[in-house]
């Protein structure tokens, strides 16, 4: 997967916020027949026509005869962020065409499956991303602690590990110096600071490494979801067709 800019990731984090303040919108405001009036109608008709549009990254993906021939024009980069703001731009639409009217079961599921696929596309794209630096960073931490106290170990027992090298650590007098293994690059620690120091990581890398195998599902809940929000919504546009547009004459 392409990787993530910082000011894509808090573009879209800044939309979803919005959208997320405007779902419970309806405890404060209600508009029954916005819907379907002309300004209601349009916002949904772009809604639509921007999740119908979400469907060109996934062709992309999984077609090798029309990547091949799209990214001669668009990177896949640039094509999956297009995915990324279409959905989160045609999910808000779509919660503004609403008019903050759930009542009908069709409605209620329209907008929840519309929720998941935008939901389970941002942990996907962000949230795990995220994660995934946060582990890197957190592991060649512990990996330095690890040297330092095995350096610490071998310094009380007389022992100089293979392929340390004496290094003089910052803090230290000049003049002085303890074996390193190299690029450890970590100052002097208490032993026990040390020790609690790589337990607390070894617990937190353990939490982060869970957190990410149980969403690193969430391309089976964004397929699905998307699976769920085609059909309703194809059933939503005729089913505003059949009863009639108000706001034609």
């Amino acid at each position: 997967m392409p990787e993530v800019s910082e000011t894509e990731r808090l573009t879209v984090g800044a939309l979803i916020s919005v959208m997320a303040l405007l779902i419970p919108g309806f405890l404060l405001h209600e508009a029954p027949r916005f819907p379907g009036s002309l300004a209601g109608s349009l916002l949904g008709i772009a809604g639509a026509t921007l999740f119908v549009l979400l469907l060109i990254y996934s062709l992309v993906k999984r077609s090798a005869w029309i990547r091949g021939r799209v990214t001669k024009h668009a990177s896949l980069r640039v094509i999956l962020s297009f995915h990324v703001y279409t959905g989160v731009v045609g999910a808000l639409l779509g919660i503004l065409h609403s008019g903050h009217t759930f009542q009908s079961p069709l409605g209620i599921g329209l907008v929840s499956a519309m929720l998941a696929v935008v939901l389970s596309g941002f942990v996907g794209r962000y949230y795990l991303a995220q994660i995934g630096t946060d582990l890197r960073e957190q592991q060649t931490r512990l990996g330095a602690l690890r040297t330092r106290y095995d350096l610490l170990a071998a310094e009380a027992t007389g022992v100089i590990p293979q392929g340390a090298a004496a290094v003089v650590l910052p803090g230290t007098a000049p003049g002085s110096s303890v074996p390193r293994a190299s690029g450890a690059g970590v100052p002097g620690i208490p032993l026990k600071h040390l020790l609690g120091a790589i337990a607390d990581l070894e617990h937190a890398i353990g939490r982060r490494e869970a957190l990410k195998r149980t969403l690193s599902r969430w391309t089976v809940l964004h397929v699905a979801a998307a699976l769920v929000l085609y059909p309703l919504l194809a059933l939503h546009i005729w089913n505003g067709i059949y009863f009639g547009l108000r706001w034609l004459p």
